[in-house]
C-alpha cells in the first residue's frame, strides 16, 4: 500500500475517532473509557499476531522502548487530552492539537538532530489557522481555563514525544504489528493503574453504543490508523506526519455535517480550504533539475 494511502487512512480513521469518543464518554468516565479502549486494542492485536505467528520475540532493552510507547503513545497522552477537553471546546482543543506537526519538528532537531523540511512552516501556518477559522465559534465561547490549556498543550507534546519513541523502536529493531501489540499492553496497564489510583468505581457499560464506539476506537482506531500513523512517521518523518492533526478536524466535521446537522459558515468553509492548502504546500512535488549536457562537467584525461 502507498504511503499517500498509509496518510489518508490515518487522516480519516482519525477524524471519525471525534463522533466516537463523545458516544464512549457518554456512558463511562474518561479514564475508564480510555482504559476499555486500549485492553480491547492490546487483546486483539495480540491475539492477531498469535494466530497468524507473527509474535516476534524481543529483549528487555526492547520491551523499554515499547514501555515508553506505552507511556506516551497510549495513555499518558490521552489522559492530558481528555482533561483538557473536560472544561475546553473540542474546537480551541483541536487547535492546540494541530500544532503536533511543529512539536515534531522541535523535538526531532532536539533528539534527533533532524532538520524539518522548509516548507512546514508556512503549512503548519495555514494548517493552524484553518482550524481556529473551522471552530471559529467555539474559539469565540473563551471557556477554556488556564489549566485546561496547559493540560491540552501538555499532551500534544506528550503525543509528540511519542512519535519520536516510534522512531527508536524502529531503530531497536522491533517489527511494527509487534511493537504496536506490545506498547499498547504497557499502556492499558499504566492505565488501569492510574484508574487504580484515581479511585475510579470499575463498572461495564450495559449499552450497545458505548461497546460499538469502543469497538471501533480500539481497532481502526487504535490498531489501524496507529500502525499507519508509525508507518508514515518512518517514511515521510515525523514532522510530514504530524500534518495530519491539522487535517482531521475536517474530517470530523464533516461527519459532524451528517450525523449532527454542522452548518458549513464561510470561516469554517474557508478554514477548510487553508487545512487543505496547508497540506498541498507541504506535500507537492518539488521541481525537478533538468541535466543537459553542457552542466556535465568535463572530465579531464
Amino acid at each position: 500500500m502507498p504511503i499517500s494511502a498509509h496518510y489518508g487512512l490515518t487522516v480519516l480513521i482519525w477524524g471519525l475517532t471525534w463522533t466516537a469518543i463523545r458516544l464512549q464518554v457518554e456512558s463511562a468516565s474518561v479514564d475508564l473509557a480510555v482504559f476499555y479502549r486500549f485492553v480491547m486494542a492490546s487483546v486483539v492485536a495480540l491475539a492477531v499476531l498469535a494466530v497468524t505467528r507473527r509474535l516476534s520475540r524481543l529483549t528487555l532493552g526492547q520491551h523499554g522502548w515499547l514501555f515508553l510507547q506505552g507511556l506516551t503513545l497510549y495513555s499518558v497522552n490521552f489522559l492530558l487530552i481528555y482533561r483538557a477537553a473536560e472544561s475546553m471546546t473540542s474546537g480551541l482543543l483541536a487547535v492546540v492539537f494541530s500544532l503536533a506537526a511543529l512539536f515534531n519538528a522541535f523535538n526531532g532537531w532536539l533528539w534527533l538532530r533532524t532538520r524539518p523540511t522548509a516548507r512546514l512552516y508556512p503549512a503548519v501556518a495555514l494548517g493552524v489557522t484553518g482550524v481556529a477559522l473551522l471552530f471559529w465559534h467555539d474559539l469565540q465561547l473563551g471557556n477554556a481555563t488556564g489549566a485546561s490549556i496547559l493540560f491540552a498543550v501538555a499532551g500534544t507534546f506528550w503525543f509528540s514525544m511519542g512519535n519520536l519513541v516510534s522512531v527508536k523502536v524502529k531503530a531497536a529493531g522491533v517489527p511494527l504489528f509487534t511493537a504496536n501489540a506490545w506498547a499498547m499492553v504497557y499502556g492499558a496497564l499504566i492505565l488501569g493503574l492510574w484508574c487504580l489510583i484515581q479511585g475510579v468505581e470499575w463498572m461495564l457499560p450495559a449499552t450497545s453504543v458505548f461497546w460499538g464506539a469502543t469497538v471501533f476506537l480500539a481497532v481502526p482506531g487504535s490498531i489501524v490508523a496507529f500502525y499507519c500513523y508509525i508507518t508514515v512517521i518512518q517514511v515521510l518523518g515525523a514532522d510530514k506526519a504530524g500534518y495530519a492533526a491539522v487535517l482531521f478536524p475536517v474530517v470530523a466535521l464533516s461527519v459532524s455535517t451528517w450525523l449532527e446537522g454542522f452548518e458549513w459558515t464561510t470561516p469554517a468553509m474557508l478554514g477548510a480550504l487553508l487545512a487543505i492548502l496547508g497540506n498541498y504546500v507541504l506535500f507537492r512535488p518539488g521541481k525537478r533539475q533538468s541535466v543537459s549536457a553542457t552542466s556535465v562537467p568535463e572530465q579531464r584525461t
